[in-house]
């Protein structure tokens, strides 16, 4: 079936330049390359998108919380008499959004509302295509319908929700943060870092958590990491894994979950983190000549292009990496083909690194073991304890460990893998190796690692690497 053509929709209320359908890493496309330009921001819920509202930004100043009260609880290793009490629910939600987000979001629109940006009007309902470069949304209780040069589709993605989960309450990552107050207890289902980063602050801050999952935790890491964390896990929280859930009910004690095997678990709330679905299937995107693939992310090409003449895409609803720095970069290479298309310049893929503020933080680039042999590499790797250097004396730490693999002929890294206090910091040098394609032989030596920093893990992991001699 075709689109609906201009002359099968109802006669526009506004023509522009430019359309943006989401006010996350969409936002913030709009530069001085487009000041001559009309534009229309499209966005029904708060500016900001999901990172700074209900993702990576908030989450982490939860995690914050969490790891404090965690190093509290666990302090008598290093031989303080200390201890953590409870936490300030109530005080926690204010302090991250009340002060902070929500002001963030709010700032955001009023800009784009007000005389800071005179050539932007924004719209605020639900955005959907009625025929090629033409949307239905609405401003406020008022249906509108635009049409635009060019469209760039930034919307997102949202929580995927399992059918049997709607028969009871249950919480996503959108709205946990929120809950009104500190739950005893929970029960997540899931394995992935969203889970993952939940279950490290809920239960430090002192709930009794439960993780059920179908699958080992984390189960994407290199195996070495993947198998440590799960066994990690098992101590701390009380895990479910191979499980999955035969039905839901609610009572006075909470939701109970009866698993496959006839066990089952109750808790005071239940928080859902099975993956998110791109946003393309709630915006008519056939109607506009806008292909879907099968995972349901929009089909774009190299340069962010989608299947139909002038329309873009990036971030989460086309990304095949639903990470906020990925959005941004797509978005800088996204704005530059809108302003230079004579010049373009492809999606920003390559060495796509990623952290899971967990407990112990996660951090990877790159090949595992596993994807380095299948790719035909010929492969050296070395994993480094945390405990083998000073600092990770000083930590006490007993579960960090570096992980790098690297091909044996060429000297090049392949892949890098932390687990462990500053991991996502500490990765950040091996992306510098990986994006400038630094040869490691010699590397460890042709520069100073300050002692006793906790970045001596890496220099002695990359000095256990095997590499063939060079000629």
């Amino acid at each position: 079936m075709s689109a609906p053509s201009y002359d099968e929709v109802a006669t526009p209320d506004a023509h522009f330049d430019l359309i943006i359908i989401g006010a996350g890493s969409g936002n913030t496309l709009i530069g001085p390359d487009f000041d001559g330009l009309s534009i229309a921001v499209i966005e029904e819920g708060r500016f900001g998108g999901t990172c700074l509202n209900v993702g990576c930004i908030p989450t982490k100043m939860y995690v914050k919380v969490a790891d404090l009260a965690f190093e509290a609880a666990h302090a008598g290793r290093l031989g303080l008499d200390i201890e953590y009490k409870s936490a300030d629910w109530n005080a926690i939600v204010d302090r991250v959004f009340t002060k902070r987000i929500d002001l963030i979001a709010a700032g955001g629109e009023e800009y784009r509302r007000g005389d800071g940006s005179p050539n932007v009007t924004v719209f605020d309902g639900h955005a959907t295509f009625v025929a090629p470069r033409t949307l239905s949304t609405a401003q406020g209780s008022q249906p509108r319908v635009i049409t635009g040069e060019r469209i760039v589709i930034a919307a997102g993605a949202r929580p995927v929700v399992p059918e049997w989960a709607q028969q009871v309450p249950y919480h996503t990552s959108d709205d946990i943060m929120r809950l009104s107050h500190q739950p005893a207890s929970l029960t997540i289902v899931g394995g992935g870092f969203i889970a993952m980063e939940f279950a490290h602050i809920f239960q430090s801050l002192g709930a009794r958590v439960t993780v059920v999952n179908r699958s080992p935790l984390l189960r994407r890491l290199d195996r070495d990491l993947s198998e440590q964390f799960n066994s990690i896990a098992a101590g701390t929280y009380d895990v479910r894994t191979g499980r999955t859930v035969d039905r839901a009910d609610h009572g006075p004690d909470g939701v109970t979950l009866t698993l496959d095997d006839g066990s089952s678990v109750t808790s005071e709330a239940l928080l859902i983190a099975v993956g998110r679905r791109p946003n393309g299937d709630l915006l008519d995107v056939d109607k506009a000549g806008v292909e879907l693939l099968p995972d349901g992310r929009v089909r774009v090409d190299e340069y962010g292009r989608t299947t139909a003449e002038g329309v873009w895409a990036l971030g989460d609803v086309s990304s095949p990496y639903q990470l906020k720095h990925v959005a941004n970069a797509e978005t800088r290479a996204v704005a530059h083909n809108l302003a230079h298309p004579e010049d373009l310049v492809p999606l920003p893929h390559d060495h796509v690194p990623s952290a899971i503020f967990t407990h112990p933080q996660i951090a990877t680039v790159g090949m595992t073991e596993a994807e380095a042999l299948d790719a035909g590499h010929d492969v050296t790797v070395k994993v480094q304890n945390y405990g083998d250097v000073a600092y990770g004396w000083a930590l006490e730490d007993t579960t960090g460990v570096v992980k790098l693999v690297a091909d044996r002929q060429s000297g090049r890294l392949l892949g890098a893998h932390y687990m462990g206090p500053q991991a996502s910091t500490l990765i950040q040098q091996m992306i510098t190796v990986l994006a400038y394609d630094i040869d490691l032989r010699g590397f460890a030596r042709s520069q100073y690692w300050i002692h006793p920093a906790l970045a001596e893990v890496t220099e002695n992991a990359l000095l256990g690497l095997e590499f063939d001699e060079t000629d």
